[in-house]
């Protein structure tokens, strides 16, 4: 008759154990906005929402999601930010405004913001960015704004493509 209770343990053993072995679940999205907090110093503690342990990002400040928990923009213009953009940034693929104006911003922009094909407005007006514009730009058929005035930016031209922070086409 001991063993019964025994019997009646095994499953139950069994079903937490099962669930301490279940990994933890990841968001690509949630991933690559780690990524740009933790390349950047953030002096005004505006992303301190930003916890790798929440797998939805849709839940950290600066962020909004879509009704399919997409992000969709991320607002951290005047944030005073410092260091650099970071290639993941260009996983977030239902990306739409990438507002990042009035920062401290050094080095290039990655060439994977050219993957966001759903990106309206990329906002990098006021910041200390180098290098060339990245040519993966001329594939962002949505892309209306690209707010610069950087000086150190330079080219290619993406004639056509792109209004800049003057409102003429370029």
């Amino acid at each position: 008759m001991q063993t019964f209770p025994l019997l009646l343990l095994l499953p139950l053993s069994l079903f937490l154990l099962s669930n301490l072995l279940v990994p933890i679940t990841s968001n690509s999205e949630g991933d690559a906005l780690y990524a740009l907090r933790r390349s950047v110093k953030d002096p005004n503690n505006v992303l301190q929402s930003w916890d790798p342990t929440l797998v939805d990002p849709c839940t950290w400040f600066h962020v909004t999601c879509d009704s399919a928990n997409h992000v969709t923009r991320l607002d951290l213009g005047n944030a005073k930010l410092s260091g650099n953009l970071v290639p993941e940034l260009g996983n977030l693929e239902h990306l739409q405004y990438l507002e990042l104006y009035m920062n401290e911003l050094v080095g290039s922009i990655p060439k994977e913001i050219g993957r966001l094909k759903s990106l309206i407005s990329l906002d990098l007006y006021h910041n200390n960015l180098t290098g060339s514009i990245p040519s993966s730009l001329k594939n962002l058929h949505n892309l209306n704004f690209l707010f610069k005035n950087n000086p150190r930016l330079e080219g290619p031209e993406l004639m056509g493509f792109v209004r800049y922070e003057n409102g003429g086409t370029c």
